[in-house]
């Protein structure tokens, strides 16, 4: 079993296609900010603090199927205990991996990982000067 590249686990496990649409995503978001305000910059990036991302996702997802898999285990059928197992197991794979099985549609929903937030919000930083504040910090 090869362990994945914890910072991108997600996107490896995600298709070309859908890959290339991220990145033209990020693009347009982009450009809409060349020239603008501090203020309208200010409010993406708090937009930006609230978006969940796939990891969120992914462990909210999770630990409501094994919950709802050892209620109806002890309410319904032993059967049902499987659901728990089988979400618990998916998500180690995706610890280990980087796969899982809802990553597909997480993606397609729109849902991008910790780093490809963090590339949009330090270009908004770039785009705000924060980065020229920080060059005359250090030279001087």
């Amino acid at each position: 079993m090869m362990l994945s590249d914890t910072t991108r686990r997600v996107e490896l496990n995600t298709s070309p296609v859908l890959t290339q649409e991220f990145e033209s995503q990020l693009k347009e978001n982009l450009s809409r900010f060349v020239g603008a305000d501090r203020q309208a910059i200010d409010q993406r990036l708090q937009e930006l603090d609230r978006e969940w991302d796939i990891e969120r996702a992914i462990e909210s997802e999770a630990p409501t199927m094994i919950g709802l898999g050892i209620a109806l285990g002890i309410f319904h059928n032993r059967k049902w205990f499987a659901v728990s197992a089988m979400a618990a197991s998916m998500v180690i794979l995706h610890s280990l991996q980087g796969w899982y099985p809802l990553l597909p549609l997480f993606r397609r929903l729109g849902l991008r990982s910790q780093q490809e937030i963090e590339q949009e919000r330090m270009a908004l930083k770039v785009l705000r000067g924060d980065h020229e504040a920080y060059q005359v910090r250090t030279i001087h």
